[in-house]
């Protein structure tokens, strides 16, 4: 069991007061707080902050980059922290002294200890077993008493391959309020405008095209939200009428909020996860094995990016949305926290 005071403020890593929590965080590019440019890493951000909250309260807490490599201040601060955490997305692979999105290396992995634990973490894609030294790197940094929360079985998979049990499939945080979702509270028949997302790191012109004509001729408009950087000029590259929303989570979150009569097609994952929080009908085009294990293990709504027949009959056809949180390792992962008030 974990000991904490349940308070939680951000702050930097400057100037800190104890006791209080460490969050490596994807959602900041540096350790300066400078916003992810995918503003997916800031919705998993939004979701992990809410757990913080809901855990610790107004605990004060460490942020600090996974997109940065620590230094040697961050770890002396890091020596005062009671929980340290890793918070959300595809940080692990397979090869982490090639690709290493966490950018964590053999020496950090020393000094961390054993005490890192994850939060809604996944594998970067599919791919083999774990090098030696991913190997050698995880059992150093993760903690080999607490429970670790990813958000599929195939990372729990992953891990326990190189002899890593401790972890629990809780899905992703993002997820994580829908259990508390019923099926009638998102429309099943077709709106009549429709939020398009596509992703600048995994092109398809042809398939892409085809799907902003398909969606052009069901839909009074089409409006689109460019979640990553590059994601306004693929889309604008086609030539076709699509109404685009500013670059900014809290662009989309106004638009979500609108009453406007709205349904959601997209590959951005998380991007569609933030709608269908919002209660809109939402199809998910899987690009990659993330949508892939998710949607396998939670019903999320979704389709091959290719499957234009079956992405048509749910733009006409009447879809129950029923999404299944595993909640019973979301309490365990929880109730490894003891807390106690200030």
């Amino acid at each position: 069991m974990l000991k904490v005071s349940k308070k939680l403020v951000t702050e930097d890593a400057e100037a800190f007061d104890q006791p209080r929590i460490c969050l490596l965080d994807p959602g900041i590019e540096d350790h300066d707080n400078k916003p992810s440019a995918n503003l997916g890493d800031l919705i998993i951000q939004q979701a992990v902050f809410r757990e913080l909250s809901y855990l610790f309260g107004h605990q004060k807490i460490l942020n600090l980059s996974t997109h940065t490599p620590l230094e040697e201040k961050h770890f002396q601060h890091m020596q005062t922290c009671a929980v340290i955490l890793v918070g959300g997305t595809n940080l692990l692979s397979s090869n982490m002294n090639h690709y290493n999105q966490w950018k964590i290396f053999f020496r950090d992995a020393l000094r961390l200890r054993k005490r890192v634990l994850l939060l809604g973490v996944s594998w970067w894609q599919y791919q083999g077993r774990p090098n030696l030294y991913t190997a050698g790197l995880l059992h150093l940094a993760l903690s080999s008493s607490g429970m670790h929360s990813v958000r599929d079985n195939y990372t729990k998979s992953k891990l326990k391959s190189i002899g890593i049990w401790n972890s629990l499939n809780t899905g992703c945080p993002t997820m994580w309020p829908l259990a508390n979702l019923s099926a009638d509270e998102i429309p099943q028949q077709k709106a009549q405008n429709v939020l398009l997302m596509l992703t600048d790191y995994a092109q398809k012109p042809v398939l892409d095209r085809r799907l902003l004509e398909l969606i052009s001729t069901h839909y009074k408009t089409v409006y689109f939200w460019p979640q990553g950087a590059g994601d306004r000029d693929y889309v604008t590259s086609f030539d076709l009428p699509v109404h685009i929303l500013d670059r900014s989570l809290s662009a989309l979150e106004n638009f979500l909020e609108s009453n406007l009569s709205l349904d959601y097609i997209g590959t951005r994952l998380h991007g569609g996860i933030r709608c269908l929080l919002a209660k809109r009908r939402t199809l998910i085009l899987k690009i990659d094995h993330r949508a892939t294990e998710i949607a396998h293990e939670t019903g999320l709504p979704s389709a091959d990016r290719d499957d234009f027949k079956l992405i048509e009959q749910w733009i006409q056809e009447p879809f129950m949305t029923k999404i299944s949180i595993n909640t019973a390792a979301v309490e365990q992962w929880r109730n490894q926290f003891a807390l106690t008030n200030a």
